[in-house]
């Protein structure tokens, strides 16, 4: 993948190259998205939440399984990329996470008793249509958390 930045970058520039890297991004959401309607029957709340507070902590889905909120980090790669969506989910992406989905909630006026974070890898290539890897019940909240409505839990870490 880093290969082919390169040559984006250098064959566009750097304005072009960014446009490049956001058409696939929202390519990865967009079938991220369908997958979750299609194949396992999610309902879609949002798309692309941000916390007002902070516009640098997003929720790139948040969607419904039945009575369980999910959050969905979506990660698109290009075909052999050296690193897997999944991994790139390291402990600092998760911090963010933990931080925009407490923002979330907090702006809920009923807080759902089940929420978790799935993980959606969509793999692009030139010649397959798009490959999705989907990652169910990724671990990001610490053992025992519960979310305090008079003032956000405090994470460790965070």
């Amino acid at each position: 993948m880093i290969s082919w930045l390169k040559k984006i970058w250098t064959k566009l520039g750097p304005r072009e190259a960014l446009s490049v890297r956001a058409e696939a991004g929202a390519l990865g959401e967009q079938t991220a998205a369908d997958f979750l309607r299609t194949k396992h029957g999610y309902a879609i709340v949002t798309r692309n939440w941000r916390n007002p507070r902070d516009l640098r902590e997003e929720l790139d889905l948040v969607c419904r399984d039945g009575d369980v909120l999910v959050f969905v980090e979506v990660k698109a790669r290009a075909a052999g990329a050296l690193v897997s969506g999944f991994e790139a989910v390291d402990e600092r992406k998760k911090r963010v996470l933990r931080r925009a989905v407490q923002a979330y909630l907090g702006q809920l006026a009923a807080v759902p008793l089940t929420f978790r974070l799935d993980i959606v890898e969509v793999t692009l290539s030139d010649r397959l249509p798009p490959q999705v890897m989907h990652y169910e019940n990724a671990p990001l909240f610490p053992k025992g958390y519960h979310l305090s409505r008079q003032s956000p839990a405090a994470l460790p870490g965070d």
